[in-house]
């Protein structure tokens, strides 16, 4: 079934649209996606830590087992901190109070907030990088037997933690990055107490007065709240199709748009996160779960009747909309569910680009009705039909056309790289996951 003619009219060949030229050779380096604003958090944090290394070896005395050991826990307390669902949240509140009358360069760097991942693998990987300088400090400065039992433990298991969220070892074995950082962060997390225990004992001091415990009980709170929130939960599952599943909820919850959800079968063992889909005006909210992988597959072949879900609902890449004045959304296939939430609620005028295979018959009738009816220009290209289409060109010409001030892509890593990286190095604001959690 093809797309209605509404929808099909603003369907040419967006290849015949001239995409303007790149902009200038130093903005185009600035725009590569090794210098994104994720790296260049990384690198914020890591030159934090080596300035605070030449200060601490300026003197000449060298670095204290002390020193190092409050430096490997303030990083790893920015990583675990940033990752905290209400953290997040506040993020992304603060950075989109901005109003669109403000300049436009400054609304653009401001909808990088969802890159605020770097400074999580730059606390991560320098609070590792300090507890391993740590660990001879406290062999040559006498350390007790048990203390460094403990240390040799924690070493061993913020390096395992590391070496399996490399990207590509992540994207290889994605269950066993998220095992080893469940469980051996709460073993590491355990491991903290009882080795901060052990040196206060061995000092003589007082736990009240030491910064650890404090910093110690800060991130137990936040690793803890999610879970406090644990339940079981109700699920109706609609499959319009083998590769769709739509799922809907209704326990008393009703998310805001552009905000996600983790759901689990296993909640020890594996979490998925996906966006919540509200209706105005009605309670409860859906999930567009498409089949791209063994979970998914499972969960659309069985459609089970109840499911787990812990935390709060956490502000998504989208939410950065309300930045602009225009924005174009840019969908593949299942992309379009993080889109859809945005479309309804109609707080920022948008127009959608949407390419997919078959459309009504993979979604079904009733969801593509929904979309046009609150986008009745928007542009759904067929794959089936029509082949695989130049998204950036699309893009461009819906953000030329509807006269947009930025672009946001849902799709694949691929794709949503492609587009992203292809309007930015012409200049135009563009947003899109980057796949780093």
């Amino acid at each position: 079934m093809t797309a209605p003619a509404h929808a099909r009219r603003h369907t040419g060949d967006g290849a015949a649209a001239g995409l303007p030229p790149p902009v200038a050779l130093p903005r185009r380096i600035l725009k590569h996606p090794r210098l994104m604003h994720h790296n260049r958090l990384v690198a914020l944090v890591w030159a934090a830590n080596l300035a605070a290394l030449w200060y601490g070896l300026a003197d000449g005395d060298g670095i204290a087992a002390g020193t190092a050991a409050h430096a490997a826990l303030g990083n790893l307390t920015l990583a675990v901190l940033i990752r905290q669902q209400y953290v997040i949240n506040a993020l992304f509140r603060l950075a989109t109070r901005a109003p669109v009358h403000w300049p436009l360069r400054l609304r653009q760097a401001l909808g990088k907030v969802y890159h605020f991942g770097g400074l999580h693998v730059g606390g991560a990987t320098a609070g590792t990088a300090w507890f391993l300088a740590l660990l001879p400090l406290l062999v040559t400065g006498g350390a007790p037997g048990d203390v460094l039992a403990v240390s040799a433990a924690l070493a061993v298991l913020l390096t395992v933690m590391v070496v399996t969220a490399l990207p590509g070892l992540r994207a290889r074995r994605h269950d066993l990055f998220e095992r080893v950082h469940r469980f051996g962060g709460w073993s590491v997390l355990l491991l903290f107490w009882v080795q901060t225990v052990l040196v206060i004992g061995d000092r003589g001091g007082s736990p009240a007065a030491a910064p650890e415990i404090w910093l110690l009980a800060l991130v137990s709170v936040s690793v803890a709240l999610p879970w406090l929130r644990l339940r079981r939960v109700p699920v109706t599952v609609d499959r319009p199709s083998p590769h769709v599943a739509l799922a809907r909820f209704d326990y008393g919850v009703t998310p805001f748009a552009g905000s996600s959800t983790a759901i689990s079968r296993r909640p020890l063992l594996e979490w998925h996160s996906f966006a919540n889909v509200p209706a105005p005006g009605r309670t409860g909210f859906r999930l567009t779960i498409s089949r791209a992988g063994d979970w998914t597959g499972s969960f659309i072949d069985e459609r089970p009747g109840h499911v787990w879900v812990k935390g709060i609902t956490t502000a998504g890449v989208a939410n950065i909309e309300t930045l602009f004045a225009r924005v174009v959304y840019v969908a593949t296939g299942s992309g379009i569910g993080p889109c859809l939430p945005h479309l309804l609620a109609r707080r920022v005028p948008a127009r959608l680009v949407w390419a997919t295979r078959t459309p009504h018959l993979t979604y079904g009738p009733d969801l593509v009705d929904e979309i046009t009816a609150v986008q009745p220009d928007a542009l759904i290209w067929d794959t089936t039909e029509r082949g695989k289409p130049d998204l950036v060109s699309l893009a461009y010409r819906a953000y030329r056309d509807f006269g947009a001030e930025a672009v946001i892509c849902i799709s694949n890593k691929k794709t949503t790289w492609q587009v992203v990286h292809g309007l930015e190095r012409r200049g135009i604001p563009a947003y899109g996951a980057i796949w780093d959690s």
